[in-house]
């Protein structure tokens, strides 16, 4: 067996990488953004590998991937699976894996503290291969944080360069970053990406879209062919703040990233359908009384008070209305036309937040269909 050891250049999908004691960790977000991280859920979500993925030309038929997983556990929920490597062979799925051990990151969901126990490396190995020269992807798992130690492989490997295809950079929520999905390229942006040929990035955050300036400084400084922003459920989630700081806050945002992309095409995407928060105002808090986790909706209406209608009825406004005339490239996608009310009624969401894997096809096939199919806003 040959041993490379992992670095940037095999990967696809990232920002930024960090040196650590054992390996190398992928983020997908610069140092820069990451000082001015004021939590540590939106510090965990960005280190979670969503869309990241080793990418190298090979006839190996044997490999094995050496890791250090970061594990998640929640005091009062059942233990999560563990983080699933799913591996292609020329843009199609041939091979699944999971590392067993590595650390364990414990989540109070009450009070959002963390306490973290490391644990041993472990490999993900992948056997059967065909023998013949190919592309090979590992896309690591979208929410589990994993630094990379070493590849093992029975032929010789040489990564892929970047650049060879058009490159989509998509901000959003748990709902974009994989939340119930059970794979790495089950997320609906992956399988968007996957189907219509484009080079993803995604930084879609759990719980973390919250309109933060690092963020919109980040897409602005990041190249990119195609862009699009699905903004508005975290808003509510957390609510961090009222339709008058809302407005100004979103045209600030889009204001930033066309700093640096003037012309790029852009899509603001809103909600998808939530039904516990389309009229009911934030925060959110965890239920446990079935037994199993899901989510309620606590706040009560008031004026200026945000709920998903309320966020839609804005951004339609501020895209179609107020920035339309000034930036032909610029585009509003309602999120319901992705998933509205009969999609709820045949795919509930199993935690009554987040979609079901049978959800994310869905979202993934429209949205290829409403914004990257020929003369759709995002079509490369």
């Amino acid at each position: 067996m040959i041993t490379t050891p992992v670095t940037e250049a095999l990967l696809h999908g990232h920002l930024d990488v960090e040196h650590t004691g054992r390996g190398l960790l992928p983020h997908r977000l610069p140092a820069k953004a990451r000082r001015q991280i004021p939590d540590e859920q939106l510090a965990m979500a960005e280190s979670q590998p969503s869309g990241v993925r080793l990418a190298f030309r090979t006839r190996a038929t044997t490999l094995a991937l050496h890791t250090v997983p970061t594990k998640r556990a929640y005091p009062g929920v059942p233990d999560l699976p563990d983080g699933v490597y799913d591996l292609l062979v020329d843009g199609r799925p041939a091979a699944r894996a999971t590392v067993p051990g590595g650390n364990l990151r414990t989540v109070d969901l009450t009070t959002g503290r963390t306490t973290l126990t490391e644990g041993p490396p472990g490999t993900a190995h992948f056997t059967d291969l065909p023998a013949h020269d190919k592309t090979v992807e590992i896309w690591l798992p979208h929410t589990e944080t994993t630094e990379l130690i070493a590849l093992d492989s029975d032929a010789p490997l040489t990564p892929v360069p970047a650049g060879t295809r058009n490159r989509w950079l998509h901000h959003g929520s748990s709902i974009s970053h994989g939340s119930n999905a059970t794979h790495p390229t089950g997320t609906w942006p992956a399988l968007a990406a996957l189907a219509a040929g484009l080079d993803l990035t995604n930084l879609g955050f759990g719980g973390s879209a919250l309109l933060d300036p690092f963020t919109a400084r980040t897409i602005r400084d990041t190249p990119a062919e195609l862009i699009s922003l699905k903004l508005g459920i975290n808003l509510v989630n957390a609510d961090v703040m009222r339709l008058r700081a809302f407005t100004p806050a979103v045209h600030g945002f889009l204001d930033t990233i066309r700093d640096g992309h003037p012309t790029t095409p852009l899509l603001v995407v809103s909600p998808l359908l939530c039904p516990i928060q389309e009229h009911t105002p934030g925060p959110l808090a965890p239920d446990f009384t079935t037994g199993t986790l899901r989510f309620r909706a606590t706040g009560d209406p008031g004026p200026g008070r945000l709920t998903l209608t309320v966020i839609r009825d804005e951004l339609a406004r501020i895209v179609e209305a107020r920035r339309a005339d000034g930036d032909p490239h610029l585009h509003y996608l309602d999120g319901r036309a992705l998933y509205g009310e009969p999609d709820f009624e045949t795919h509930p969401h199993p935690d009554d937040l987040h979609p079901s894997p049978e959800a994310h096809r869905l979202i993934a096939a429209r949205f290829t269909h409403l914004a990257l199919t020929p003369g759709a806003p995002l079509a490369p």
